[in-house]
């Protein structure tokens, strides 16, 4: 037979014959399904992984960044001064007005900051007070723009906003009102009265991370220094600029506009911890799904093992009429490497089609077992993220078809090896 070029289309056609064995072959069609099962499975579970790791992440960060400043700048401490207020920002319209001024900046807010207990008729709570200005809270993106809102922002000055958490706890509505006790209240002879005030909900939102929408709640400015008793000033000026990854650039230049001895607190200050965790997870979950795609890729081993054992009378015929070692190479490299392909795709597929509707289908788990699957106190995120990354399929398609194609060049080239034994072994007449 003539020399023909790799993989020539009867090498395709040999390999998926084999891949089609009868059930006098010992089971070896068996094996093709279970090593394809296996690594659909194992991509499958790979890519839902990934897409959820993505989710997380984006979600994580969307809402710290969303929600919270990008940068908080604070007075020091003057330890010399034995008050409560020795840490308030007495120039903050300055600071505001010269902060604004630069380039990166989107928006400079003054705040107050509290720690109070709220109430209604039916419930109470802790929660944590931010006084602002109504023109502030209205470039904050989650707040203005939450995944879920009721009532109108634009009232309020005239009321307060609370989370859709504290809503629910308490049972209210827009247009209700809500009880807000503070501990430090009036100075008398007698000592601290507690400060009890009513003040009228004009809005709730939802941002979709249980600890804002269960514990914040927003003030009007003027309102929370009174209410607070801090009329001198702010307790901090809250920054959110417009590159929130190079934050470095924006606080060495704040350093020469803030009051000395300023005290600058960053997101990645707040969540940078929590992040590399996350990234040292993601790393150890990829390692541990990539040896389970390792693990499923074995099995077709051992089906190759199984049929070149079969195929061993087949093998040498080929020979014999012919075929080089490497053409029998090529043709169980083909088996091995075709269920590979074909259970990544199909692992790819469905993987993709779980994240795409995994609310869907979380909502029908739910529905059978009566009682939430997610639960958002304990996760903080109202329900399960998943994002589809390409990158992350990308990197679960390369990882399934390298290591099928590794485990399968092994027993491909023990075939050939043994077809070449067989080929050049002598005949009994030869040995007689």
């Amino acid at each position: 037979m003539s020399v023909s070029r790799p993989f020539a289309k009867y090498e395709w056609q040999l390999a998926l014959a084999y891949l089609r064995a009868k059930k006098r072959d010992g089971g070896i069609s068996i094996m093709t399904l279970i090593s394809f099962f296996g690594i659909t499975l194992a991509v499958f579970s790979l890519i839902v992984t990934l897409a959820v790791r993505s989710g997380f992440r984006y979600e994580f960060l969307q809402t710290i960044l969303g929600a919270n400043a990008h940068i908080s700048v604070y007075n020091p401490v003057d330890l010399s001064k034995d008050s409560s207020n020795n840490r308030m920002i007495i120039n903050y319209d300055n600071l505001v007005k010269n902060i604004s001024s630069l380039k990166n900046v989107k928006l400079a807010a003054p705040i107050i900051n509290g720690q109070i207990m709220v109430a209604s008729e039916s419930n109470n709570l802790g929660v944590e007070v931010i006084g602002i200005q109504p023109d502030d809270l209205k470039q904050i993106p989650l707040i203005a723009n939450p995944k879920l809102e009721v009532g109108d922002l634009s009232e309020f000055n005239n009321g307060v906003a609370i989370g859709s958490g504290i809503a629910r706890k308490l049972n209210l509505l827009p247009g209700e009102e809500i009880k807000l006790i503070s501990p430090n209240g009036l100075k008398t002879a007698f000592g601290t009265v507690p400060r009890v005030q009513n003040f009228k909900v004009v809005y709730i939102f939802q941002v979709g991370r249980f600890d804002i929408d269960s514990t914040r709640v927003y003030m009007p400015f003027q309102a929370a220094q009174k209410y607070f008793n801090k009329d001198l000033g702010a307790d901090v000026i809250e920054i959110f600029v417009s590159d929130p990854d190079d934050i470095q650039k924006t606080v060495l230049k704040l350093a020469n506009l803030v009051n000395p001895g300023s005290v600058f607190w960053t997101w990645k200050d707040k969540s940078g911890a929590f992040l590399n965790a996350l990234e040292v997870e993601d790393n150890v979950m990829f390692i541990i799904l990539a040896l389970l795609v390792l693990i499923a890729s074995l099995n077709i081993v051992s089906g190759l093992i199984m049929l070149v054992k079969n195929k061993s009378r087949d093998i040498g015929i080929l020979r014999t009429i012919g075929l080089s070692e490497g053409s029998i190479l090529r043709i169980f490299f083909i088996c091995g490497s075709s269920i590979g392909v074909a259970g990544t795709i199909f692992g790819t597929f469905f993987g993709c089609l779980f994240v795409i509707y995994i609310d869907q289908i979380f909502t029908f788990i739910s529905t059978l077992r009566g009682a939430d699957v997610w639960d958002p106190s304990v996760r903080y995120l109202s329900k399960l993220p998943a994002r589809l990354e390409l990158l992350d399929v990308v990197k679960a398609i390369i990882l399934s078809i390298s290591l099928s194609f590794v485990v399968t060049f092994f027993p491909a080239r023990r075939a050939a090896r043994s077809s070449c034994l067989l080929y050049t072994s002598p005949s009994p007449r030869d040995r007689g």
